[in-house]
């Protein structure tokens, strides 16, 4: 039975979550037992030796995504959603006696609902959000606060969390609804108190159904304690909402500090929630994902990871991490039991903790513990259709009202557009959904500096984006506007994060370094080589930034080696001059967080952060035209792949039946090699000609 859900307590559970949101510190008594019998006999305490499991659930990154529903394509959409996250939440719980469900941030933004609840109708102080209310309805113990959490300003985080934060600007005596969980977050401080935001871990008082030596039932005490860690980035990312409020720490300098103290309250087990995932890096107290060594600070027993969008353990032929120290067999990152279940609600990670206890204290058995995910995703029906475990029937009710306000919102009319806008084909030379940005983008920033930077109204302005959603979802993961009338839900579809447009001063040499970065997208292609080779490499493709003018031109040479790729770079029909300045309209993530691209993305080459996110900038400049064209706003090509005679063919994958969206971008040199590339994920494959 779980820790958290008792048929024979369910008054104190109750008052238990209803606690819990105000909690300074958890120090919290529930009763579990191995049967749902109603005996209100309580078994002695046992003082031999016993054993039990442990299992440690995990959510991550939902991003707002309760219902299997995209806002986007007004449609339902089965891969993914809490609803069906719930399902399997609750077959864990019926499998394991003793649970823990957690949950590791990114959790309040992300999708049209997110956004209504946030900005567009915000939620009184009395109503929780959305996401918080599905929670509710599986008792989640504890959580920890994402990189996405701080997305919409600390007064909107206080609100949600119940009130309580003490840091400037907030009303640290609002008495909110809040989340309904315990929060936990180690590494981030108030500038006012010097101490940390929220509480930086609970220690969870439980009693476990056990086995003692003889096989027989017990019911023995323990503490568990949880503690939080997220992506220091959040300083770069919301610069805006947090610079001077709030600073962070490392990871492993948190965990250093506060892992002896939560020991010295008694906690048997320790679960490390980190809101970042691996990177073979050497550590640094701002790196973005430190799992690798967050895992090797004494005291942890279990992590859950995120972040990262991607899963551990992984069963793949190639598995995402592969580093020093990662088992993806046994499931751990440096012998600590880990897991990171995808994202959106696509996996629930199960971690068994095998514990023993030796007549007072419990410890942690490492050579019996076991990670998996569990996919909602159960596997394909005759005609080769995914199918997906069922949805939890009782999370839906609980948010229709404003699930349904937010479809009306996003389909609020904004104006009408001649061609399908999509970036289908935009890693191979289609512009049609990312002129539009780069459009709206300069626009915006030209009429700011215009008016109120004059120090450089003489610099060229031009604007960068990207395909954020290119794929790596799967074959619906790419943006996909109709030809037909334009609402909002399209424009957020256009720009699927609620970023703020930035302005960065360069020179050309900056630039061709920026692309030089950008051109990681893809892989190196050998001419002469006969066998088949593919083009996208694992470069993310919202990094894919790119230029959509006639006033820049460029060619990429996917035979050279990264570094080496960017050829005839040309501002207005010349060669670019190393040292003309321009000025560049970005987000503030790549001009904040972007030192991977060139050294200025790190915020020093910021001219303006505006308080505009981009989805809004797109909007209104959607509504200023009206008419939206191919001609006018989505044939705009600044660069093609230098021609090149292969051996062999050079594929990629995008979605299924998608070529005449290349027929249509004028990219000729594509054609269709598979229906199904083999992926499992409703891709097909195609053929890029290099030569044409």
């Amino acid at each position: 039975m779980p820790l958290s859900n008792l048929p024979t307590l369910q008054s104190l559970l109750l008052s238990r979550r209803l606690a819990l949101s105000v909690l300074a510190s958890a120090a919290l008594v529930a009763a579990c037992g191995g049967s749902d019998s109603n005996d209100s006999t309580t078994p002695p305490v046992a003082s031999q030796p016993a054993t039990a499991t442990l299992a440690v659930l995990e959510t991550t990154d939902l991003h707002f995504n309760v219902r299997s529903y995209d806002y986007f394509k007004l449609a339902e959409d089965a891969s993914y959603g809490f609803e069906r996250t719930a399902t399997l939440v609750r077959a864990a719980r019926k499998e394991f006696a003793n649970t823990l469900l957690v949950d590791n941030g990114d959790t309040i933004q992300g999708t049209a609902l997110a956004d209504y609840e946030a900005e567009v109708a915000k939620i009184p102080c009395t109503q929780q959000l959305s996401m918080y209310k599905a929670m509710g309805a599986l008792g989640f113990d504890a959580g920890t606060l994402g990189n996405h959490e701080f997305n919409y300003g600390l007064p909107f985080l206080n609100q949600v969390l119940g009130g309580g934060l003490d840091v400037d600007g907030v009303d640290k005596a609002l008495k909110c609804a809040g989340n309904g969980f315990p929060m936990a977050l180690s590494n981030v401080y108030s500038s006012k108190t010097k101490q940390p935001l929220v509480q930086p871990y609970v220690i969870l008082e439980r009693k476990i159904a056990a086995k003692d030596k003889d096989g027989k039932a017990v019911e023995l005490p323990i503490k568990i304690g949880v503690i939080g860690f997220t992506t220091p980035g959040i300083m770069n990312w919301d610069k805006r909402y947090l610079e001077g409020k709030l600073y962070t720490e490392g990871a492993v300098e948190s965990a250093q500090k506060y892992l002896p103290e939560m020991r010295a309250k008694g906690a048997d087990v320790v679960v490390a929630m980190l809101h970042g995932g691996l990177d073979g890096a050497a550590y640094s107290p701002t790196m973005e994902n430190p799992g690798l060594h967050l895992s090797k600070v004494a005291g942890i027993d279990a992590m859950v990871m995120g972040h990262q969008h991607s899963v551990f353990p992984d069963t793949a032929a190639t598995p995402a991490f592969t580093q020093a120290g990662v088992d993806n067999k046994a499931g751990t990152i440096n012998g600590v039991q880990s897991v990171m279940a995808s994202s959106w609600g696509k996996a629930l990670g199960v971690i068994q903790l095998a514990l023993k206890w030796d007549g007072k204290q419990w410890s942690v058995d490492k050579s019996a513990g076991k990670s998996e995910l569990r996919n909602i995703q159960t596997g394909k029906d005759a005609a080769g259709k995914a199918t997906y475990v069922a949805v939890d029937p009782t999370v839906a009710p609980l948010i229709e009202s404003q699930h349904q306000a937010a479809i009306q919102y996003v389909k609020t009319p904004i104006g009408s557009t001649d061609f399908r806008m999509s970036t289908l084909f935009a890693d191979v030379g289609d512009p049609g959904a990312i002129q539009i940005v780069n459009q709206a983008q300069r626009d915006y920033v030209a009429d700011y500096v215009k008016a109120s930077l004059p120090q450089y109204a003489q610099l060229p302005v031009l604007s960068v984006s990207a395909p954020f959603k290119s794929g790596f979802q799967g074959g619906a993961d790419y943006t996909d506007v109709a030809v037909g009338p334009l609402a909002i839900y399209n424009a957020a579809d256009l720009y699927l994060y609620p970023n703020t447009v930035y302005a960065v001063k360069v020179n050309g040499a900056d630039i061709k370094d920026w692309l030089e970065a950008a051109a990681k997208r893809f892989n190196q292609i050998d001419p002469a080589k006969t066998g088949e080779q593919q083009l996208i490499s694992t470069f993310p493709g919202y990094n894919f930034d790119m230029f959509t003018t006639a006033d820049v031109q460029y060619e990429i040479d996917v035979t050279q080696p990264v570094g080496s790729r960017i050829r005839n770079l040309q501002y207005l029909g010349k060669a670019i001059d190393p040292a003309q300045e321009f000025v560049i309209a970005t987000n503030n993530y790549r001009a904040t967080s972007g030192k991977s691209f060139i050294a200025k993305l790190d915020g020093s080459s910021a001219i303006w952060a505006s308080p505009d996110a981009n989805r809004d900038v797109v909007i209104g400049y959607v509504r200023k035209k009206g008419s939206i064209t191919r001609a006018a706003n989505g044939a705009a090509k600044s660069w093609r792949f230098t021609k090149v005679a292969t051996s062999a063919n050079v594929v990629f994958s995008s979605g299924a039946n998608a070529l005449p969206v290349a027929q249509a971008a004028g990219l000729a040199n594509i054609s269709l090699v598979a229906a199904d590339d083999g992926s499992g994920k409703g891709t097909s494959k195609y053929r890029l000609d290099l030569s044409k």
